[in-house]
């Protein structure tokens, strides 16, 4: 089974989220139908960054690594230069 580590971002707020999940466009729209309670006030989401892994022992080493405050400068400062 395929693991995902993502990056979604909130439309409307100046705010990013970071997880993992065996189902992405399930998870996906979870977040977008207020059925996460940790960041259901940032909804609408759109994802920004997505990457596959082997299994959820290596999802959640890429996970606390993404959530690494100097990846997520790095993302924030190429997200500026892209048009998405």
């Amino acid at each position: 089974m395929s693991y995902y580590v993502y990056v979604i971002r909130s439309i409307n707020h100046n705010y990013t989220y970071t997880w993992m999940t065996n189902n992405i466009e399930r998870r996906l729209e979870e977040h977008n139908l207020w059925k996460t309670k940790s960041n259901k006030k940032y909804k609408p989401f759109e994802l920004i960054y997505l990457e596959e892994v082997e299994n959820s022992l290596e999802a959640r080493k890429r996970e606390k690594y993404l959530k690494w405050w100097n990846w997520r400068k790095w993302l924030k400062n190429k997200l500026e230069n892209v048009s998405i």
